[in-house]
């Protein structure tokens, strides 16, 4: 995946410009500073990672489920019906 990178100085004087070209390229922008660097996505790109954080936490209680069901850890509840 490629990267847009730019310093803050850089940044800060065409921020929309930098906006546009993450948003069209859908390519993340790295932005320098002195300190510690940040990076900019698209709202679709930070969706999807959110997305995908959340399927995996899904996946990891399913497994843990099954290595519970598997080791005999489980508790049986009766169904109750309502009318």
């Amino acid at each position: 995946m490629m990267m847009i990178v730019a310093n803050y100085t850089a940044v800060r004087q065409d921020f929309k410009d930098y906006c546009d070209q993450v948003i069209e390229t859908d390519q993340p922008l790295i932005v320098t500073r002195k300190d510690d660097n940040v990076v900019m996505i698209s709202l679709e790109r930070f969706n999807q990672l959110e997305r995908q954080a959340r399927n995996a936490e899904y996946v990891a209680k399913l497994t843990r489920s099954y290595e519970q069901a598997v080791s005999g850890n489980i508790v049986d509840h009766a169904l109750v019906e309502i009318d």
